[in-house]
C-alpha cells in the first residue's frame, strides 16, 4: 500500500481479502474433517490426519486475522513509489488476456489435459502402503515334518554363513525353535523344533547404496543354495507381500487346487518366495475307535481321548502337577518314553477305563500309521489356504493383475472361491474410501462457497482448479517411480483444499472489484490477475519448498511422506500456472451462462406479466 503508513496498510489488507481467508480456511476444513470419519482400516490411518489437519487449519485462520495484521502493522515499514509491473508479470498478463481473448480454445486445450492425466492412471502402479527401509529384516527358515532341533540348528547355521557375505548386514540374531507366527519375527507363535528365524539389522539407509528391498532380493538368492526348508524375507511389514486366499467346504478339492494355484504362481517373474498356509503332511498315528464295542464295554470317546494324550504328548497344563521352587514353579509332564510312543503294538496296550475297571485299547480301536496336517485354517467357517507371496520390490497391484489372470484362477473348481484378504482388502477399501471422500469433499467445499459468496454458480468457477491438479501429482508419481496408494491419496486430498486458494483469490477480487469499482468484466479479470498473481505464487513457493525436503526423504524413513509430498508438489505446479489462464476463462463461460439465465427468467416473468394486464385492461 503505498504512501500509506503501515497500520492503514493492515487494516484495508485485512478488510480486503477477509472473505478469500476465510473461504479458503473453511475449504481446507470441508475436505480434511469428513476423512477423519472414514471407516476400516484406512481410516485408523486417516483419522488422526483429518483432525489434526482441520485444527490446525483453524487455528491459522484465527493468526492470519488477528495476529498477521498486527505484526505487519509494527514491523513492515512504508514504501516509496514501487518499480512498476516486472517483465515476468507482463508476460503472464499477456497470456492471461490472450486466453480470454480465445476462450473456447482456451478451455479445449484444459479439458484435454485433464483427459490426458486421468489416462495416465493406468500406467501408474496400485498400492496399499510402500514398503518401508527399517534397516531391519528376518529370515525364516521351516524344516520339513520330522525334523530334528540338531537339523534346524544346522539348517539356520547354514542360512547365517550364506547371508553374512552380505555387506550392508551389520549383525544377525538367531532363535531356533520356534514357530513362525502371523507376528513380523515369528511372534504369535509356539515352540517347534523344524522352526528358525535369523533377525538382520542393516546399515542405516543413508550409509549404503542400495534400499532394502535390493538387499532382501540379494539374501533370496543366496538362500537358494539351502536345501529342504521352506524360506521366506522379510519381516512381513505392509507393502511387502501379497496374500493370496482360497476357501472351500471340500478338503480334498480345495487342497487340489491350490496346489495348482501354487505351481503357477511360481511360473510369475519377479517375484520373491512363496509360502502356503497348507500344513505339510505330518507322520501320525491314526486312532480308529470301534464304537459299537465300546459302548458294549462302556468306553465313553472322552476316556479314550484323555489315555491317549496323557500317554503321548501329557495331559493339558493346567491339569499337571507343579513342583514349588522358592522362586517358581515347575510344571511335571508325565508321559511315555519316545521309543514306545512311536511303537503301535506298545500303545495297543495301553489301558482306558471302562464300566468294570479297565480294557487294552486295542479292545475299542484300530490303530495304524498314517499322516494328515497338524492343523485346520478356516475363515468364515470355510477351509482356507493362504499364500504368502513376497513382492520383492514390486508394486502390489501389478502383481494381483498378473497372478488374477493365471488359468488356475480364471477357472476354479465349484465350491472353491478367492476372497480378498490382507494388503488386497485394505487397498479396495482404500479406494473405495477414497472416491466417498473426494465426492464429500467436493460437495463440503461446494456448500462453503456457497454459503460464503450467496451465488450458485460462481463457485464451480472455483471447483474447475481440481481437475488441473491431478495431473501433475499423477506425473510427479510417474517421474518418481512411486505408486498410487495411501500416502499419495493423502497427497489429492490436501491438494483438493489447496488448489482452491488460487480460484478463490481471484474469483473474489472480481467479484469485489465489479460490484465496488464498477469495472467490465474484462477489465475487472485483469486486474484481479495482476494483484493476485504474486500472492499465488508466492504461497506455491512456499508450500513446495516446505514440502521439497519431505519429498527428498531427509529426515525421518520416507516411504510414507515422499509419494505423499511428490503428490502435493506435481498437483501445486500444474494448478496454479494453469489456474492462472484456465479459471478467468471459465469464470467468462459461467458468467454469460448466469446472464442467460437472469435474461431467460426476465423474459418469463415479462410473459407473465402481459395476460394478467391485457385481462385487466379488457375488463
Amino acid at each position: 500500500r503505498m504512501g500509506k503508513t503501515p497500520y492503514q496498510a493492515a487494516m484495508e489488507a485485512a478488510d480486503e481479502i477477509g472473505l478469500a481467508v476465510i473461504a479458503t480456511t473453511m475449504t481446507l476444513v470441508a475436505v480434511f474433517l469428513p476423512t477423519a470419519f472414514m471407516g476400516g482400516i484406512p481410516g485408523k490411518f486417516f483419522k488422526q490426519f483429518g483432525i489434526t489437519a482441520a485444527v490446525a487449519v483453524l487455528t491459522s485462520l484465527l493468526v492470519a486475522r488477528m495476529l498477521t495484521p498486527m505484526m505487519s502493522a509494527y514491523f513492515l515499514h512504508t514504501h516509496g513509489p514501487g518499480k512498476g509491473e516486472s517483465a515476468l508479470k507482463k508476460r503472464y498478463l499477456g497470456w492471461m488476456q490472450w486466453c480470454l481473448n480465445h476462450r473456447k480454445t482456451t478451455l479445449v486445450a484444459a479439458l484435454v489435459f485433464f483427459v490426458a492425466s486421468v489416462s495416465l492412471f493406468r500406467f501408474l502402479p496400485t498400492g496399499f502402503l510402500p514398503a518401508a527401509d527399517r534397516n531391519l529384516t528376518a529370515v525364516k527358515i521351516e524344516l520339513p515334518p520330522g525334523s530334528t532341533l540338531e537339523e534346524t540348528l544346522h539348517s539356520a547355521e547354514h542360512a547365517r554363513q550364506l547371508i553374512t557375505p552380505v555387506t550392508d548386514i551389520t549383525s544377525i540374531f538367531t532363535a531356533v525353535g520356534l514357530t513362525t507366527g502371523r507376528g513380523p519375527f515369528g511372534e504369535g507363535g509356539g515352540s517347534d523344533v523344524r522352526n528358525a528365524t535369523l533377525t538382520i539389522k542393516l546399515k542405516h539407509r543413508n550409509d549404503r547404496p542400495r534400499k532394502q528391498a535390493e538387499i532382501e532380493n540379494e539374501l533370496r538368492e543366496r538362500l537358494h543354495a539351502l536345501p529342504g526348508a521352506r524360506v521366506t524375507v522379510g519381516i512381513g511389514d505392509a507393502g511387502e507381500r501379497l496374500q493370496l486366499v482360497l476357501q472351500g467346504e471340500d478338503a480334498d478339492v480345495l487342497t487340489t487346487a491350490a496346489r495348482a494355484v501354487e505351481r503357477e504362481v511360481r511360473t510369475v517373474k519377479n517375484l520373491g518366495n512363496i509360502a502356503s498356509s497348507a500344513s505339510l503332511q505330518r507322520p501320525e498315528i491314526h486312532v480308529t475307535p470301534d464304537y459299537a464295542r465300546a459302548a458294549d464295554l462302556g468306553v465313553t470317546t472322552a476316556a479314550l481321548a484323555s489315555a491317549i494324550r496323557v500317554a503321548t504328548s501329557g495331559d493339558f497344563e493346567v491339569q499337571l502337577p507343579k513342583l514349588n521352587l522358592p522362586q517358581r514353579q515347575v510344571p511335571i509332564r508325565v508321559r511315555l518314553a519316545p521309543g514306545v510312543r512311536n511303537d503301535i503294538d506298545a500303545l495297543k496296550l495301553l489301558r482306558v477305563s471302562a464300566r468294570g475297571g479297565t480294557v487294552p485299547l486295542s479292545a475299542v480301536a484300530k490303530l495304524d500309521m498314517g499322516s494328515g496336517p497338524s492343523q485346520i485354517d478356516r475363515l468364515d467357517r470355510k477351509r482356507n489356504i493362504t499364500f504368502d507371496i513376497e513382492l520383492a520390490g514390486r508394486q502390489l497391484g501389478d502383481v494381483q493383475k498378473d497372478i488374477a489372470q493365471l488359468p488356475s484362477l480364471q477357472s476354479l473348481p465349484p465350491g472353491i472361491s478367492r476372497p480378498a484378504s490382507g494388503d488386497a482388502e485394505r487397498m479396495k477399501e482404500l479406494f473405495g474410501s477414497f472416491g466417498t471422500a473426494m465426492g464429500i469433499g467436493v460437495l463440503c467445499i461446494y456448500i462453503v462457497l456457497v454459503l460464503l459468496f450467496h451465488d450458485f454458480l460462481q463457485p464451480a468457477t472455483i471447483l474447475a482448479a481440481l481437475p488441473l491438479s491431478v495431473g501433475g501429482a499423477v506425473i510427479g508419481l510417474l517421474i518418481t517411480h512411486n505408486a498410487f496408494s495411501m500416502p499419495a491419496i493423502i497427497g489429492l486430498l490436501m491438494l483438493m483444499g489447496i488448489v482452491t486458494k488460487n480460484s478463490i483469490l481471484l474469483v473474489e477480487y472480481t467479484v469485489m472489484a465489479r460490484r465496488e469499482h464498477g469495472l467490465s468484466r474484462f477489465d475487472a479479470l485483469v486486474d484481479a490477475c495482476r494483484k493476485r498473481v504474486q500472492p499465488i505464487i508466492m504461497t506455491t513457493i512456499a508450500m513446495g519448498a516446505g514440502m521439497m525436503p519431505v519429498a527428498m526423504g531427509i529426515g525421518a524413513e520416507p516411504s510414507f511422506r515422499s509419494p505423499m509430498a511428490i503428490a502435493v508438489i506435481g498437483g501445486l505446479l500444474t494448478s496454479t500456472f494453469l489456474s492462472l489462464l484456465v479459471i478467468p476463462v471459465v469464470f467468462t463461460f459461467v458468467d454469460d451462462f448466469l446472464q442467460w439465465l437472469l435474461r431467460i427468467t426476465a423474459a418469463l416473468r415479462r410473459s407473465s406479466v402481459t395476460p394478467a394486464s391485457q385481462t385487466r385492461d379488457a375488463a
